[in-house]
């Protein structure tokens, strides 16, 4: 039973087949005014609405499928993008932070031709690793150290002007006492040919240090600039060589019946926003600072 039902539909097939290949057969030889023309075009007709009826209704089911390959797509996209702008952000700011580093080191080598007594020193780079906790701003640690020829009390400068010295050092590593240590004092000399007194820190406030011992008769005006006066007994020396610029005077008063007059010097070194320093080792013999 069941062969015979697969030999009929195996002949049933083979007759829409033949069928077929006529009807192909005849549409292409007859003409247009045919029969066979006209009842293609007659079901063509009948059928026409029913094909624009369903185009319509699938339309927005096509457009629902659209809308999720362009979506999935545009995110495909903003990922990319996305990637790409970060990229060139990282390469941006590593751009910026190298011409940072090239623009200080270029302001170090310049105070070497500004102040003759530093170039008498060879000049250690040093990049900041470490910066003080506490409010006082009183000290930083470099990458350089006694590996590198640095020594206790060498000075340390940046290209604007005097930070601090050596206050102790290991291998690879040095500690800078800066000027705005409550321990630092640095003898200075109002230019050009101005007194001499003594700079110290303000508490907690490393952009405005005070100028001591500077007799009320002797008149400092505001902006004179101050340099570390870099004196020697032969016995007994300055912590600083002579010649580094420490700051500019902001204002000079004087209370009552004081002998001396408060300077307030703002220093030229950003303390606060270290990244490059010089150590200034070797140089002359200053007697009396332990190195």
């Amino acid at each position: 039973m069941y062969r015979k039902q697969v030999r009929r539909r195996r002949a049933v097939l083979v007759v829409m087949i033949v069928i077929s290949l006529i009807l192909i057969s005849s549409t292409f030889s007859e003409s247009d005014s045919g029969p066979l023309h006209t009842l293609q075009q007659g079901v063509a007709t009948v059928f026409s609405p029913l094909e624009e009826v369903a185009d319509r209704a699938l339309k927005p089911a096509r457009d629902l499928v659209n809308w999720f390959d362009e979506t999935f797509d545009a995110r495909g996209e903003n990922e990319d993008l996305k990637t790409e702008l970060a990229e060139v952000r990282s390469e941006l700011a590593d751009s910026e932070r190298r011409l940072g580093d090239y623009e200080q080191l270029g302001e170090l080598r310049e105070l070497v031709d500004e102040a003759p007594a530093v170039g008498e020193f060879e000049l250690i780079t040093g990049r900041v690793i470490a910066r003080s906790p506490t409010v006082w701003y009183s000290t930083v640690t470099i990458d350089k150290g006694s590996s590198a020829g640095i020594e206790q009390n060498d000075a340390v400068v940046t290209g604007d002007g005097l930070v601090g010295r050596v206050r102790d050092h290991t291998a690879g590593s040095a500690v800078i006492e800066l000027i705005s240590d409550h321990n630092s004092a640095v003898s200075a000399e109002v230019l050009p040919n101005g007194p001499t007194g003594i700079v110290e820190p303000q508490v907690g406030d490393p952009e405005d240090l005070l100028l001591d011992f500077i007799d009320s008769n002797d008149p400092i005006a505001e902006n004179s600039m101050l340099s570390t006066a870099g004196w020697s007994d032969g016995v007994v020396s300055s912590a600083y060589p002579a010649g580094i610029p420490i700051g500019r005077v902001t204002e000079s008063e004087t209370t009552g019946e004081d002998e001396f007059q408060l300077v307030h010097v703002e220093p030229f070194a950003d303390l606060r926003q270290l990244e490059y320093v010089e150590v200034l080792t070797g140089g002359p013999d200053r007697p009396g600072v332990p190195g």
